[in-house]
């Protein structure tokens, strides 16, 4: 999700790293996900069919698209504004019937499917009450019945994916297969709208990649879109008093002010805290004697390049992601559109020793580590 917020800068970025990622990667062609923020949805209007050719001619497939955030998502603060609109505003439902009318004309002949995510209902404040929750249940029900007709109409079919975050009003798998079996119960809602499993996100509340992936499929909820991104583990129990100081001053690069990075907190009792984000977790940490407040573990949600294992003290989430794509490969059972979209969008805030090399190097060089992997499990 590069910056820009405009039809125009969309273009420059793709022809400014999609390209370049593409050629290096040694493909033909390279799949892209798309962000068209609200601005750029309305400034397509009935020019879509350019933009399809515009991503024909540079041999970039358009299948899926990010439509979480709404607006400006590389402002110099975004924090909770990413989860605005929540989806009981008639402008979420309205965004979202554009992206689906928009997908539908950029989705290649041969793709009968196409996804896109969303955000988890809404951040879990005192705004998410339960008329506010109603309300966003019958709009994502009118979204599925308007899908069903768009696919009626034009063969295609939009998957509308809800992506739990942590912190949100859905965040663990427990609150999806609630939400689904309350809101959405019937084979028409299920159809077109499924979940966006982020693997980073799963990470940091500290579930089982196979035990959320198997229960989803037990609901009989579709799995829309797999985001395949890495978050940052800090093993506090491997590391003597002083390493685990190093590695604090290490996590305080990470602690920038655009994005929220939530951490999940296993406690030194093995109970599980979330903290909303890591600069305040910090801060609290430097307030006391013992280093980490004493817990076991901390895993925040930075989503660092996914050919990373290790760096410096901390370690990544990596083995999560392949233990999502070996359950992937062998489940039978799952209900997966296919759709992989690597997700590194905090690149931009990465600390600056982690990005010598350029941005679309970066971009080729998860698509190889990626394609490497599916290809081994296959």
């Amino acid at each position: 999700m590069h910056a820009g917020v405009d039809l125009a800068s969309i273009c420059s970025n793709l022809d400014e790293f999609a390209i370049p990622a593409r050629d290096a990667s040694g493909s033909d062609e390279l799949g892209v996900g798309l962000w068209i923020p609200s601005q750029a949805a309305g400034e397509l209007g009935d020019g879509v069919d350019r933009f399809k050719k515009f991503l024909d001619e540079r041999r970039l497939r358009a299948f899926t698209i990010n439509g979480f955030p709404y607006d400006n998502f590389h402002q110099p603060i975004v924090k909770r504004g990413v989860y605005l609109p929540e989806w009981w505003r008639p402008e979420r439902l309205g965004y979202t019937l554009q992206l689906a009318d928009i997908l539908v004309k950029l989705l290649p002949e041969a793709e009968t499917n196409g996804s896109i995510s969303t955000l988890p209902i809404a951040w879990a404040d005192e705004n998410a009450n339960q008329e506010n929750l109603a309300q966003a249940g019958a709009n994502l029900r009118e979204l599925a019945a308007k899908l069903q007709k768009l696919e009626e109409s034009t063969g295609k079919r939009i998957i509308v994916a809800i992506e739990p975050e942590p912190g949100c009003v859905l965040d663990t798998t427990q609150d999806v297969v609630d939400w689904f079996e309350k809101e959405l119960p019937e084979t028409q809602h299920r159809r077109y709208l499924g979940v966006c499993h982020d693997i980073c996100h799963s990470a940091v509340m500290m579930e089982s990649q196979e035990e959320v992936l198997s229960r989803l499929v037990k609901a009989g909820v579709m799995i829309g879109k797999v985001q395949v991104s890495n978050a940052i583990i800090a093993d506090w129990l491997s590391m003597a008093v002083g390493r685990q100081r190093e590695a604090i001053a290490q996590l305080s690069e990470f602690a920038e002010d655009r994005y929220l990075h939530q951490t999940g907190r296993l406690k030194a009792d093995g109970s599980f805290e979330l903290s909303e984000d890591l600069p305040e977790l910090l801060r609290s940490a430097e307030s006391e004697d013992i280093p980490a407040c004493g817990d076991q573990r901390w895993i925040v949600h930075f989503h660092v390049p996914i050919f990373l294992e290790r760096f410096g003290h901390l370690r990544t989430s990596q083995d999560d992601t392949l233990e999502c794509l070996r359950f992937l490969n062998q489940s039978h059972a799952a209900e997966f559109t296919g759709h992989l979209e690597v997700e590194t969008y905090a690149w931009t805030v990465l600390p600056h020793s982690m990005r010598r090399r350029g941005l679309s190097e970066d971009i080729a060089r998860e698509m190889f580590w990626l394609r490497d992997i599916v290809a081994d499990l296959v």
